[in-house]
């Protein structure tokens, strides 16, 4: 790969890692409910904690949907876990979007609680090895590339 490449995917998951909280970067990930564990073990996992009111989430859905058709086939796997007290708005949302990804549904929060969700979507990269390697909160059109090239990466 071009040096100027490396540099550049360099910067970009150092830009990405600095965003993340410094105790789960590195750090074990934590179970996800209503998820078996040993079915992710070995793949690159995707954690996105989204709810039927959160309008990034909206657009952050397609998207997931694209990420997992183009990488799946390479390990990797995206979770998306929902966080509504009420499963009906959940659904509502899932009619419109059409996720084409593993959903699991935790109305007590208790995942959240887990990694530390403070914002609407967060999504939390975990590499094969088990071991958060970023987090990011929100979802803006502008964050697709990095993401995607984090993605990548821990896919290598």
């Amino acid at each position: 790969m071009k040096t100027w490449l490396c540099c550049l995917l360099t910067a970009v998951l150092l830009s990405l890692a600095l965003s993340a909280t410094a105790q789960q970067v590195g750090s074990a990930a934590p179970a996800v409910v209503g998820v078996d564990a040993a079915a992710l073990k070995g793949k690159v996992v995707v954690v996105d904690f989204w709810a039927s009111w959160c309008a990034p989430c909206k657009r952050s859905f397609p998207w997931w949907n694209e990420m997992q058709a183009k990488y799946g086939a390479r390990g990797l796997h995206i979770v998306a876990v929902n966080v509504d007290k009420q499963r009906a708005d959940a659904d509502a949302f899932l009619a419109r979007q059409s996720p084409h990804f593993a959903l699991a549904f935790d109305a007590e929060g208790e995942t959240p609680k887990r990694f530390e969700v403070k914002a609407m979507p967060t999504s939390v990269l975990i590499g094969t090895d088990g071991r958060v390697l970023l987090r990011h909160e929100g979802f803006k059109d502008d964050d697709r590339a990095a993401l995607e090239a984090a993605i990548v990466a821990a896919l290598r």
